[in-house]
């Protein structure tokens, strides 16, 4: 592997951030082609022992795994750099379009042309499945948790931390995992300890000036958000209907359209889905104070969002090779491993049913999602199949393809 230098990582991660739509799905794809495929900057297998990591912590997984992707490179400053190259552009992109929507309500140009965006992101995430499985699964074992954990969360509905803890278990209990040869030294208590303490503080801060500050309201967004960061298990899909309960009927911070539409548009932008919690925090504070109290409610939703995420991080990356070295917990996060092969294929089903169709309920029985078939989108199919010819028959690059799609959506949106 080599050592990128600040400029290589500065363009590399800054087009991830540009790119990163459709989802952790598709974010992990992108990361994959490249940081293993395109450049050798992570092997194989450290890509997917970070991604195991990265399931178990709370926060968006994707996001998380390039900030251990740049701290691995380039320790803590190369962490930081990586985080926020993921993260800053789609919050921008949220922001403008958050203040146009508390302007002028909904923008259907700007969600025609995501359509088409949508769209291609379906074939990336197929790719991405198809690779990770490639790569992932070994054996009869890796493919029956595999699926497993695919049927568990799709057909089920079960909590996503429990599924991870089971596989874990699986493979620590079967010692499926052998030892890898890896001695590194010792992560230091203190390293740790200081970690915990900067990051801490850094998180806590601005929570306290508002309180001295008798800022109610940010103070109120600041701490349910924190909370949130806490309880993000298995990235924002896991969390949205708390959320939704939280700050539509309990708080009153807005409606239940406007968290549809943010929602929406939060899928439909580069960066974590999480950063709805950055359009709902615009909206309240533009309906509290106007720009203004909009843009300070932003900045304090997203700082309690993803400080906790470096913190996570740097907290337990040094952790994660002398954990692969150990036999038992090697064991568990190679059944890990293969279980998040079932949660991208959830995702990717997920993601693919809301494009293709406009309405999609529970099942009667199971908790399992189902669309409603006469809302089946022709246009968002259409472009789907545009996109599979383009990506996978073609073999055109994502860019070219997001571009054609989203000309095509437009097009087709003003017939």
């Amino acid at each position: 592997m080599s050592t990128p230098g600040w400029s290589d990582m500065t363009r590399v991660f800054g087009r991830i951030g540009l790119l990163s739509f459709g989802g952790p799905a598709a974010q992990i794809a992108l990361m994959h082609r490249e940081l293993v495929e395109t450049r050798d900057w992570l092997s194989e297998t450290a890509y997917l022992r970070a991604l195991s990591l990265c399931m178990l912590l709370p926060g968006p997984e994707a996001m998380q795994l390039a900030t251990y992707a740049g701290w691995r490179m380039r320790g803590t400053a190369g962490g930081i750099l990586a985080g926020l190259l993921f993260v800053v552009p789609g919050a921008l992109v949220i922001a403008v379009l958050a203040l146009g929507y508390a302007y002028y309500g909904a923008l259907p140009l700007v969600q025609a042309a995501f359509l088409g965006i949508k769209a291609a992101v379906i074939i990336v995430v197929f790719q991405a499945l198809r690779k990770v499985a490639g790569k992932a699964l070994h054996g009869k074992q890796g493919w029956a948790l595999a699926v497993l954990s695919f049927l568990g969360l799709f057909v089920l509905g079960l909590p996503f931390p429990l599924i991870i803890l089971a596989a874990g278990l699986w493979g620590m209990t079967t010692r499926s995992g052998a030892a890898t040869g890896i001695d590194p030294a010792p992560a230091r208590k203190a390293q740790s300890l200081r970690t915990l303490m900067v990051w801490g503080l850094l998180w806590a801060t601005p929570l306290v000036l508002l309180w001295a500050l008798d800022q109610t309201f940010l103070l109120q967004l600041g701490l349910f958000f924190s909370k949130l960061a806490v309880v993000t298990f298995g990235g924002a899909y896991a969390v949205l209907a708390y959320m939704t309960q939280t700050v539509v009927q309990n708080y009153g911070w807005i409606t239940t359209a406007q968290m549809i539409d943010a929602l929406g548009l939060a899928e439909t932008t580069p960066g974590p889905l999480i950063l709805v919690t950055e359009f709902v925090a615009l909206l309240a504070g533009f309906a509290q104070s106007g720009v203004s109290g909009a843009i300070a409610a932003g900045a304090i939703a997203l700082w309690v969002t993803f400080t906790p995420c470096f913190l996570w991080i740097f907290l337990a990356g040094p952790y994660l090779e002398r954990i692969s070295a150990q036999p038992r917990l090697a064991g568990a996060l190679q059944a890990i491993t293969a279980a998040v092969v079932g949660v991208i294929a959830n995702l990717s089903l997920w993601f693919a049913m809301h494009v293709l169709f406009d309405q999609v309920n529970a099942a009667a029985i199971l908790a399992m999602p189902l669309p409603v078939w006469t809302s089946f989108n022709l246009p968002a199919a259409l472009l789907a199949v545009l996109a599979g010819v383009l990506m996978l028959v073609l073999k055109r690059g994502f860019v070219v393809t997001m571009l054609i799609c989203a000309t095509s959506a437009l097009a087709i949106a003003s017939v």
